[in-house]
């Protein structure tokens, strides 16, 4: 008999892995979509067999072989969410939490356990990140700075260099090859959640640990809240124990709903681009808006600033939602200095970019027709800024 040959399947494209991730198994045990796992506890007739494994659990971190015990240590469904967004984000694994600020808690302390509580980061971030970094809640201490000065930063107490690129709410970006070098061994953060992993893979460029606010392009529907840290296993297993002993884990109810999220998160991701590229190119040239922001990378994504007060497009929207967030299949506006940055000092969020008269806006799924109408008509009020012979002042498309 011949030797049987050892077939490797062949990489599937990310729109096939986002559809099919987690979900191998689903012929197999006879159903379409995949279950949800409700329970909080499990039955084990084998007391030392299931304390045998929580041993290993403690000790390693590992996911457990076997049925599960407790839905704080982990859920079939939830388990299924952190399979497929690992793939998606190309890293060995993943590992869920209750929110976005409670898996980047789960770093840091992972990072401050071994005595690593030191954090280099570069501004702007998501305002309750810089917050929860800058005011030393978990015990960490952050040196500011800009991507050129983040190797002079980097003491041996350092345990991460934190980026988000596209950054929120400016949408600047960061070459993060050159970042990775920056760092030399202490492991690099992105937060990946703006770019999302189909228009960019950090792990790809160097990177250790990937952050996801869930809530936004994951969960894609403005109905489910969670976090996601996408990471190499040794990484993982310590998420894992930090999530079981903090109680900081994702309901199951939410896994469900973000694996649902991530089967059409290339399409609205692509679609929702298209139309932001495009009002994007559409604020440039309006005479009533001083810069537009709108990263290389692409995106759903656009920043504007406005020459008069933005707090009156705000209210005069009527189409676009006036709200905090992003990545809902409709499309929301909201002024950052008010809201989502607010926490943030005045004179840090000028520094980072984030001035008084920056919107941000989320694009959705909607016509570029009807938000451009909607735009347009709020913006009415807006003065128009002109120089010399009412030529307008040249402004740019950019970062």
């Amino acid at each position: 008999m011949e030797n049987a040959v050892s077939v490797t399947p062949a990489p599937r494209a990310l729109a096939t892995e986002a559809v099919h991730a987690g979900r191998e198994d689903l012929a197999e045990l006879g159903v379409h979509a995949p279950p949800l796992d409700l329970s909080t506890t499990y039955p084990s007739y084998d007391a030392a067999g299931e304390a045998a494994r929580i041993d290993a659990f403690a000790a390693t971190g590992a996911r457990m072989d076997g049925p599960p015990v407790y839905a704080r240590l982990d859920n079939p469904t939830t388990a299924r969410f952190e399979t497929a967004l690992a793939r998606l984000e190309g890293a060995e694994s993943a590992v869920a939490f209750a929110s976005g600020m409670a898996a980047l808690t789960a770093v840091l302390l992972v990072r401050a356990s071994m005595g690593l509580r030191h954090v280099v980061a570069v501004r702007p971030l998501y305002g309750c990140s810089d917050h929860l970094l800058n005011a030393g809640l978990l015990g960490t201490e952050v040196t500011w700075t800009d991507p050129a000065g983040i190797a002079e930063a980097i003491r041996p107490e350092t345990g991460l260099v934190m980026v988000e690129t596209p950054a929120n709410p400016t949408l600047a970006e960061v070459d993060l090859r050159a970042v990775r070098h920056a760092c030399g061994s202490v492991p690099l953060l992105v937060d990946n959640t703006f770019a999302t992993p189909v228009l960019q893979r950090p792990v790809e460029h160097g990177a250790r640990i990937v952050l996801h606010s869930a809530t936004k392009y994951l969960g894609g529907h403005g109905d489910v809240m969670g976090g996601v840290v996408a990471c190499d296993e040794e990484f993982a297993r310590s998420l894992r124990q930090v999530r079981f002993a903090t109680g900081g884990v994702l309901h199951p109810m939410a896994g469900y709903l973000l694996l649902r999220g991530l089967s059409t998160l290339p399409v609205r991701v692509r679609a929702a681009s298209t139309t932001a590229a495009d009002l994007a190119r559409r604020l440039g040239a309006d005479p009533r808006i001083a810069r537009v922001h709108y990263p290389s990378v692409g995106g759903a994504m656009v920043s504007f600033e406005v020459y008069g007060d933005p707090r009156s497009v705000i209210s005069a929207v009527r189409l676009i939602t006036p709200a905090v967030s992003l990545g809902s299949v409709d499309s929301l506006i909201q002024h950052p200095a008010s809201i989502s940055h607010r926490i943030v000092a005045e004179g840090d969020r000028r520094s980072a970019g984030v001035s008084d008269r920056l919107l941000r806006m989320s694009v959705g799924l909607e016509d570029v027709e009807d938000l451009w109408r909607d735009l347009t008509e709020a913006l009415s009020a807006q003065p128009v800024r002109t120089e010399r012979a009412g030529v307008r002042e040249s402004r740019r498309v950019g970062r």
